[in-house]
């Protein structure tokens, strides 16, 4: 009988096969005697009796559960497997190590913005970490009732709050809708307080919530991007001297941009010279048919004029 005594020995383990998840009830209730625990790194084992916490392992190994672990339960010390006695309890598998999990906005959050009567329709995205803070609380919330729990499951109860957390954070201190970027890092902050509130009541703790960009409306886009190339055109001067100086800084690797700039600053100085002599042209040629006096020279053939009517050379009208 000494070769099958531990026939039916099994091995309590959680092979973490999926990926994202918090905690891990192992689904055979019966450890027979011979039985080992295999706790591995970023795991902590918490064996259950008639729902009741029996003992908590956190460090990692190979154990023998007769003679290392069943003398550390609370009310298992004296347990004796018998051939027909196994033991009737639960191990919970915990998940110790924090998680990365990608959120990002469902639908379009219209967010009151002045002039727009619908609203502004804005979405965001961003990361957020979460692990399990609490075991007590995780125990009497969801082991009982589920056998696993996923960042699946985390992220669908975040983002079920997240359009009225990120509507009452943009609204708070009069934000600017048209440049929410440059308050990401607080409003993140402050949705990171109040969804690690509401998870804790969970078990389970969030921490480095990040928006990452918010997305605009193209059409905002667009009216950005115009902007944004009309202030440069207004101020070519300066960036044409922040070009040049840059050029000179890099050693020269700049100064093809400069130079550009240089050469388009001198196109338009010419233009505006060239449009003012024709200006200048029409006003003199409107003021000498106002005055009565003609042209000194004929504008046909070029032949000097006598303050006749018409041209001695050519017979061209002169005014």
């Amino acid at each position: 009988m000494g070769l099958f005594k531990n026939q039916f020995a099994n091995l309590v383990e959680w092979n973490e096969n999926g990926a994202g998840v918090l905690f891990y009830k192992w689904q055979n209730q019966e450890i027979k005697k011979g039985s080992r625990l295999i706790i591995r790194p970023g795991q902590d084992a918490i064996f259950l009796y008639n729902g009741r916490v029996e003992g908590i392992f956190e460090d990692d190994g190979d154990y023998d559960i007769e003679s290392e672990i069943i003398p550390f339960l609370t009310t298992l010390k004296s347990f004796k497997f018998g051939f027909n006695t196994p033991l009737r309890a639960e191990v919970l598998f915990i998940n110790t190590k924090e998680l990365l999990v990608k959120w990002g906005t469902k639908n379009a959050i219209n967010l009151q913005a002045p002039g727009l009567p619908g609203g502004m329709p804005i979405r965001a995205f961003g990361t957020f970490n979460c692990r399990v803070a609490e075991h007590d609380v995780l125990i009497e919330k969801l082991a009982g009732i589920r056998q696993t729990y996923t960042v699946e499951d985390v992220k669908e109860r975040i983002i079920a709050s997240l359009d009225q957390l990120l509507m009452s954070w943009i609204s708070k201190e009069g934000r600017n809708m048209f440049d929410l970027q440059a308050d990401a890092r607080s409003i993140a902050k402050g949705i990171e307080s109040d969804l690690d509130m509401d998870m804790r009541k969970l078990g389970i703790g969030i921490s480095d919530f990040t928006i990452e960009s918010f997305s605009y409306p193209e059409e905002v886009k667009k009216m950005q991007e115009k902007a944004a190339a009309q202030s440069m055109v207004g101020d070519l001067n300066k960036y044409t001297q922040m070009a040049a100086a840059d050029g000179m800084a890099q050693g020269g690797r700049g100064g093809s941009m400069a130079a550009d700039m240089v050469g388009l600053q001198m196109g338009m100085a010419v233009g505006q010279q060239m449009a003012g002599q024709m200006k200048q042209a029409m006003e003199g040629g409107a003021a000498a048919q106002t005055s009565g006096a003609g042209p000194k020279f004929c504008p046909n053939c070029g032949t000097p004029t006598t303050g006749t009517k018409f041209c001695g050379n050519c017979g061209s009208q002169l005014f």
